[in-house]
């Protein structure tokens, strides 16, 4: 069965129209971006999202102290690593507490086995691009995100494509660099459809 996660929520407004689309994952960008929130704004929505929507922080080779301080506040169930952190980070991580998800752009680097709890395969870092499904390596033994440019229009062939365990959409669920309520609600509706 796949899953989804509604990623980059960065307003109220955004929590608000997550619980009403019942996602199973949601993720907070902690990383410098547009979608950046604060580890005081991440704890907020967490108070105000469905409780069982599985909270992610995505950071970019981040000081440890700064995830782990995420993790420990509540705010994050799952770190998504980004960057270039070793084997040794990950594992530190998961020492912590937390679960990791190892994220690899197949556009300029290559699948490495990795000790994480999840494998994300990406074109970037919200940039909203796609990549060449038909890269995505067949034989991970994790759970495998699948993102990049996924939108409404192209999210069915990408799980026939790839089955991957969730679909993580950022850019794909905004309209004019803002969460757009009806684009997630539809991808959302559109990947739990899919499992019938």
């Amino acid at each position: 069965m796949t899953q989804i996660k509604l990623c980059g929520l960065f307003r109220p407004v955004d929590v608000v129209a997550a619980n009403a689309a019942a996602p199973e994952f949601a993720g907070f960008v902690f990383a410098n971006s547009h979608r950046q929130i604060s580890l005081a704004q991440a704890q907020n929505f967490r108070k105000k999202l469905n409780p069982t929507i599985i909270t992610v922080g995505v950071f970019v080779d981040a000081p440890l102290t700064e995830m782990l301080a995420a993790v420990n506040s509540g705010a994050i169930s799952y770190v998504q690593l980004h960057g270039h952190e070793t084997e040794t980070m990950v594992d530190q991580l998961q020492q912590a507490g937390a679960k990791v998800i190892q994220v690899f752009n197949l556009t300029q680097t290559t699948y490495q086995p990795t000790q994480a709890d999840a494998v994300m395969f990406d074109a970037g870092k919200g940039t909203g691009e796609t990549f060449d499904w038909t890269q995505v390596p067949q034989n991970v033994p994790q759970p495998v995100f699948l993102a990049g440019g996924i939108t409404v229009a192209n999210v069915t062939a990408a799980i026939q494509t790839v089955h991957p365990t969730v679909i993580d959409v950022s850019s794909g669920i905004e309209t004019g660099g803002l969460k757009d309520p009806q684009k997630m609600r539809q991808l959302t509706q559109l990947v739990h459809d899919f499992n019938e």
